[in-house]
């Protein structure tokens, strides 16, 4: 599946640069040059993705267009402030200002402006309100208005926005024809990012036809031209496609070696998407404070329109009587005293905005220290519980309680993505989630599902009827973890609410093809139900259809969590219920399904012999956490020191010989930041990697910063720890060999 990525195209005027004698006002042909040169250097923020500096721009550009005082201006102006603060997900005040933007483009009664009204109509329904029937109407309308005044450059561009409107909606043979006319309208266009994504959706395109032979040629042309122009976002469109292209084709080496590329340029941008994200307090202060330039720029814009006006009423009456003058002066007057009440009026209201600016950052601050304690003592205990349930799986002499052992991982690893999307929830809504594919057996995904549930099955006296359809295949692709935690959360509500009951969970295959299964799920109790008024409400964050005859209180996250999550994968909750009858929840979600070009991949037993008579020093506080550490690495022959805070590493390194040094952040005494710096001074070269149980984003600079070399999230995955540490072991080494043949 395509990665959703919208394109807002803005239509350029393209202008020389002036210079403006300051001792004279400019006149309105002036002015118009000046807006010319503006919405030029705005254009360059914002397609350099600088949006902050697009949006300050812009201001300045609005101010121009309400002292020219013309409709056309006004309408370039809030337009494209509509689309910075969209492009921020600021959608209250990119719907505000569209609004003025379609108000002035209807008084202008002007061709062009009416072509890009129905564009950005089309691009509400597209993101804001999403409607692709309104928006396609939108989009051809805009289509037809631009070829009408033989505009081609726009008109290229116009189809471009069809035809990812369409394709963002599956409908690619009705895109395709806009894909088409797009291509011969391509030399209009020269940037080249324009012919990238066109070879790209034309990949797109022969891909969802299993045409993966022409596809394949598409999207190698766009990646080539992506990688010399370094077009992360469309470089990673095309990997992922020529991965699964060459999937199909079955020639796996060079599948695997595309969908590594793909991996590192997704990584890259998922990495600077979320850098993004850490700069959006600061970004939204700096919003408002636009904002109020812009109300500024209108209330003087309406003044200065006023005086005008009263000027021009005092020349006439001046040439009608003179006993007129007293009346004007009197007009001007009051005018002057208005003004002055609303330059008050303004102070007050700026001094509200810098307590509250005040206060928002103090609140700010406190939730960003809450959510880093809570990760960190949610994450810490998790830790143990996973190393050590992992450890005792691989214990022979505990074969008999295995089943045990998987049922308390599982749910150990369930209750970490949970804390993970509740902490994060925001992310959800700005779709940066990941959506990891593998293949799975749904049978047994369902079944471990359900008997993690056993306990409260017992307790409400419920039971359990599972019933999967025999034609569903054995084998899909697709997100597994996502459903877990879709199943995970209805099931939970249904045992919730139901006691001495029955609970029915059932898989049904709706539609299959070559390459796509489509599967109903439901999952039905007969417990107290949801009464029809408060059906609407209960996907609401932090809401629950409360019932005074049961005592179940929760924190009202299951169903909006699950709501997201199914809007991810393009699908929806519906439910039915009826008070004291019980509740069905239903959803469907498409899978891939195994073909002939799939083959399992070998497991390859990681070679752990590099780990052997290693001498690793693990610095941690935490004793059940240097007891599940010491045991993965003394299993492997690693010989392990422990240290329980960072002034007793720095000590103990500098009397012994470490090959590497596993350092917690938190902890009494000296924390591992401090710990790495003085580590540091006598030594650069071993590696110290970082264990944090604390959100990556948050301390990324400053892990770095105080001279780590990698960094490890608790709890880890035993795998990628072990593959971790061998890097940097290995990478050691090989600093050791290149400096003895350099002593040569």
């Amino acid at each position: 599946m395509r990665k959703a990525i919208f394109h807002l195209l803005v239509f350029l005027f393209v202008a020389p640069a002036i210079s403006q004698d300051a001792t004279n006002p400019p006149t309105i042909s002036e002015q118009k040059e000046q807006f010319k040169t503006l919405k030029v250097t705005s254009d360059q923020f914002y397609n350099g993705g600088n949006y902050r500096k697009s949006l300050e721009t812009n201001i300045e550009l609005l101010k121009i267009a309400l002292k020219i005082d013309d409709a056309f201006y006004k309408q370039q102006g809030y337009r494209l402030l509509a689309y910075d603060y969209l492009a921020m997900s600021d959608t209250l005040m990119a719907r505000e200002n569209f609004t003025k933007s379609i108000r002035f483009a209807n008084e202008s009664e002007n061709d062009t402006a009416k072509a890009y009204m129905y564009m950005d109509m089309a691009n509400i329904y597209s993101t804001i309100e999403p409607s692709y029937k309104k928006a396609m109407d939108y989009h051809n309308k805009s289509v037809d208005q631009l070829r009408k005044i033989n505009d081609s450059v726009n008109l290229a561009k116009a189809h471009f926005n069809t035809v990812l409107t369409a394709f963002e909606n599956g409908k690619y043979k009705e895109g395709y024809a806009h894909l088409l006319r797009a291509r011969k309208m391509e030399k209009f266009e020269p940037h080249p990012s324009f012919g990238v994504a066109l070879d790209n959706l034309m990949g797109e395109y022969y891909y969802s036809k299993e045409n993966y032979e022409l596809a394949q040629k598409y999207l190698r042309k766009a990646a080539e031209v992506a990688e010399r122009e370094k077009f992360s976002l469309e470089l990673e469109n095309a990997y992922f496609y020529l991965s699964e292209c060459l999937y199909n084709l079955e020639e796996y080496q060079e599948a695997f070696l595309i969908k590594d590329k793909y991996e590192e340029h997704s990584i890259q941008n998922m990495e600077n998407a979320l850098y993004a994200e850490n700069d959006e307090t600061s970004a939204r202060f700096a919003i408002e404070e636009y904002r109020k330039e812009v109300q500024a720029a209108e209330l003087q814009n309406s003044l200065q329109a006023q005086i005008v006006e009263n000027k021009s009423m005092l020349n006439n009456v001046l040439l009608i009587v003179s006993f007129c003058i007293l009346f004007l002066l009197m007009v001007l007057y009051l005018a002057y005293r208005k003004r002055k009440e609303l330059v008050a009026e303004l102070r007050v209201k700026n001094t509200e905005y810098l307590m509250a600016k005040e206060e928002t950052e103090r609140l700010s601050k406190a939730k960003t220290n809450f959510f880093s304690t809570v990760s960190h003592e949610l994450r810490t205990p998790l830790y143990g519980v996973i190393g050590l349930s992992t450890l005792l799986l691989e214990d022979k002499g505990l074969k008999s309680h295995e089943k045990d052992l998987k049922s308390l991982k599982f749910s150990a690893d369930y209750l970490l993505a949970l804390i993970n999307d509740v902490l994060h929830l925001n992310k959800i809504d700005s779709k940066t989630v990941e959506n990891d594919k593998a293949y799975f057996n749904i049978r047994e995904q369902v079944k471990t599902i359900v008997s993690s549930f056993e306990y409260m099955r017992v307790q409400n006296s419920n039971t359990f009827h599972i019933d999967i359809d025999k034609d569903i295949p054995k084998l899909i692709r697709g997100n597994s973890v996502r459903l877990s935690q879709i199943l995970m959360n209805l099931i939970g509500n249904a045992c919730k609410f139901t006691e001495q009951g029955d609970i029915y969970v059932s898989a049904g295959l709706k539609e299959i093809t070559s390459n796509k299964a489509t599967i109903s799920f439901a999952i039905r109790d007969t417990g107290i139900g949801i009464a029809e008024g408060k059906q609407n409400i209960i996907f609401d964050e932090f809401s629950q259809g409360n019932n005074l005859n049961y005592n179940y209180q929760g924190s009202g996250l299951g169903l909006p969590i699950v709501r997201k999550l199914l809007s991810l994968s393009n699908s929806e909750i519906h439910l039915e219920s009826k008070l004291g009858e019980g509740s069905t929840f239903s959803f469907d979600l498409a899978y891939d399904i195994l073909n002939k070009a799939y083959k399992k991949e070998p497991v390859h037993a990681l070679d752990t012999q590099g780990l052997k008579d290693k001498r690793i020093l693990i610095v941690e506080d935490n004793r059940i956490n240097q007891t599940v550490t010491r045991k993965i690495l003394e299993r492997e022959g690693v010989v392990c020191t422990i240290a329980e805070n960072g002034e007793i590493a720095v000590a103990v390194e500098r009397e012994k010989e470490f090959d590497l040094i596993l350092m917690d952040i938190n902890m009494p005494v000296m924390n591992g930041l401090d710990a790495t710096r003085g580590i540091r001074k006598n030594n650069k070269a071993i590696p110290i990697l970082a264990l944090t149980a604390v959100e990556i984003e948050e301390m990324r600079f400053s892990i770095y910063d105080s001279g780590m070399d990698d960094i490890i999230v608790k709890p880890y995955d035993i795998t990628k720890f072990t593959q971790t540490i061998l890097k940097h072991l290995h990478g050691r080494d090989s600093r050791s060999d290149i400096s003895k043949l350099q002593a040569m």
